[in-house]
C-alpha cells in the first residue's frame, strides 16, 4: 500500500483543457489538472460529463500573481456568492475570466481541492505565498459561522485598502528614484564623451585653467578609468543591499527604525503603517476573531518592524489581562487620536468600528502626504539637476570666456 502510495504521488500532473456536454446535453468546458488524458476522461465520466475532447494545456508561465490580482479575486467572489452562485461556480467564473495564467491555475487547484471535499480556507492554506494567515483565519472564521460571503466582502475591502496604500507610497517613492538614476546616467555620459572632448580643446589654449575646470577635468579621467568599477559597485551595493534588507532580520529591523525618521519620508511612512495596522485589527476582530490571536497576524500587516516589535508586545500584555489602549499606550509608538479611538472602542464596545474609522483617517492622511510630497519633490528635483548639471556646463565654459585673455 505504502508502494502504491508513493508511486502515485510521483505521477506527474498536467493541466489539460476539455470539452464536454452535462447530463443535459449542455456543451461545457474546463480544466483539469491530472496525470493524463484517460484520468480527466474518467475524472469527468464520474461527474457525469460526456467528453469530447481533452488536449493538454502548453506550459505558459505568464506573469506573478500580485496582491492586486488576489484583491480582484476576492472582490469578484465575494460578489458572486452574494448573489448566490454557488462556490464551485463562482471559481470556474473568476478562473475563465482571469488574464493571468498563472492566477487561472492557482484558482482551479484550489477549485478542485473545495470540489475533493476541502474547506476554502484549508485549500486556502495550500497556498501561502498568496494567501497569508489573516486571509486563511477570516475565511475559516466565515465558514465557521456560516457568514463567508460577509467576511469575503470585509477581505476584499481590507485587500484593495491595502493596495492602495502600497501603490501610493510607490508613487511618491518611484519619481524621486527615478529622476536620480536618469541625473546620475546624464552625469556619466557626460563625463566620459563630452568633457574629454572639452579637454582636448583646452589643451591648446595654452593658459592656466580655472579650478572648477579642473575638478571636473579630474573627475571625468576619474570616470572614464574607472567607468567599469563605479557602475559595478553601485550596481552589486544595491544588489547586496537589497538581498541583505530582504533575508536578514536585523538589517529589516534597522532600516524600518531608519525608515521612520528620515525627514518628509519618515512621516509617510509612519502613517502608512499606522492606516495598515488599525485597518488590519479592525478587520480582525469584526470578523469575531479573538484580539490576542488577532494580533498574530496584525504587525506583519503593518509592513514595519517597529510596530510589528509593538505588536508582540501588546498581545503579551493583553495575553496577562492588560487593556488593548493601556499595552498600546506602552509601546509610545501610536499616535494619541488613535489612542483615544481606541479607548472609546473599548468602553463603548465598538472597538471594530473605532479602528476603521482610524484607519480611514490615517488613509486619508497618507493621501494627503503623498500630494504634498510630489508637490514639494518637483521644485527640489529641479533644482538639485540644475545646480548639478549646470555646475559642470558653467565649469567647461569658463576657459571659453577667458579665451580673450589667452589670445
Amino acid at each position: 500500500m505504502a508502494t502504491a502510495t508513493a508511486a502515485a504521488k510521483s505521477v506527474k500532473d498536467f493541466v489539460f483543457e476539455w470539452e464536454g456536454k452535462d447530463r443535459n446535453g449542455k456543451i461545457v468546458k474546463g480544466e483539469l489538472r491530472a496525470g493524463g488524458e484517460a484520468m480527466v476522461s474518467a475524472t469527468l465520466r464520474r461527474q457525469g460529463i460526456l467528453v469530447n475532447k481533452v488536449k493538454k494545456r502548453r506550459a505558459s508561465g505568464g506573469s506573478s500573481i500580485k496582491q492586486k490580482d488576489i484583491a480582484i479575486f476576492t472582490r469578484q467572489l465575494a460578489t458572486m456568492m452574494r448573489a448566490g452562485v454557488p462556490l464551485l461556480q463562482s471559481f470556474d467564473i473568476v478562473a475563465r475570466g482571469a488574464t493571468n495564467p498563472r492566477l487561472t491555475r492557482l484558482l482551479n487547484d484550489i477549485r478542485q481541492d473545495v470540489e475533493t471535499g476541502t474547506s476554502l480556507s484549508s485549500a486556502f492554506r495550500k497556498h501561502p505565498m498568496y494567501f497569508d494567515a489573516l486571509y486563511c483565519n477570516l475565511v475559516e472564521a466565515g465558514e465557521a459561522g456560516g457568514i463567508l460571503e460577509a467576511l469575503l466582502d470585509r477581505l476584499a475591502v481590507y485587500q484593495e485598502k491595502t493596495v492602495a496604500i502600497k501603490n501610493k507610497i510607490k508613487s511618491a517613492l518611484t519619481y524621486p528614484i527615478a529622476v536620480m538614476v536618469v541625473a546620475f546616467i546624464v552625469v556619466a555620459v557626460i563625463m566620459i564623451f563630452v568633457v574629454p572632448a572639452f579637454k582636448d580643446v583646452f589643451q591648446s589654449f595654452g593658459a592656466d585653467l580655472p579650478a572648477p575646470t579642473l575638478m571636473v577635468i579630474w573627475l571625468s579621467e576619474f570616470f572614464v578609468k574607472w567607468w567599469w568599477a563605479i557602475f559595478g559597485a553601485i550596481g552589486g551595493g544595491g544588489y547586496f543591499f537589497i538581498q541583505s534588507w530582504k533575508r536578514s532580520e536585523s538589517m529589516q529591523k534597522r532600516m524600518d527604525r531608519l525608515l521612520l525618521k528620515i525627514p518628509v519620508f519618515g512621516d509617510l511612512m509612519y502613517k502608512s503603517a499606522v492606516a495598515r495596522w488599525t485597518r488590519t485589527l479592525a478587520t480582525m476582530f469584526a470578523a469575531g476573531v479573538p484580539l490576542v490571536e488577532a494580533l498574530d497576524s496584525v504587525g506583519g500587516a503593518s509592513g514595519n518592524a517597529v510596530f510589528q516589535e509593538a505588536t508582540e508586545q501588546i498581545q503579551r500584555d493583553v495575553s496577562t489581562g492588560s487593556a488593548l489602549t493601556t499595552s498600546m499606550q506602552t509601546t509610545g509608538i501610536f499616535p494619541t487620536m488613535v489612542l483615544q479611538m481606541a479607548s472609546i472602542g473599548e468602553e463603548s464596545g465598538s472597538l471594530d468600528h473605532m479602528l476603521a474609522k482610524a484607519a480611514e483617517f490615517y488613509e486619508d492622511e497618507v493621501d494627503e502626504a503623498v500630494k504634498g510630497l510630489s508637490a514639494l519633490m518637483e521644485p527640489f528635483i529641479i533644482v538639485i539637476l540644475g545646480v548639478l548639471i549646470g555646475g559642470i556646463v558653467v565649469s567647461m565654459y569658463l576657459p571659453i570666456f577667458k579665451l580673450g585673455q589667452v589670445v
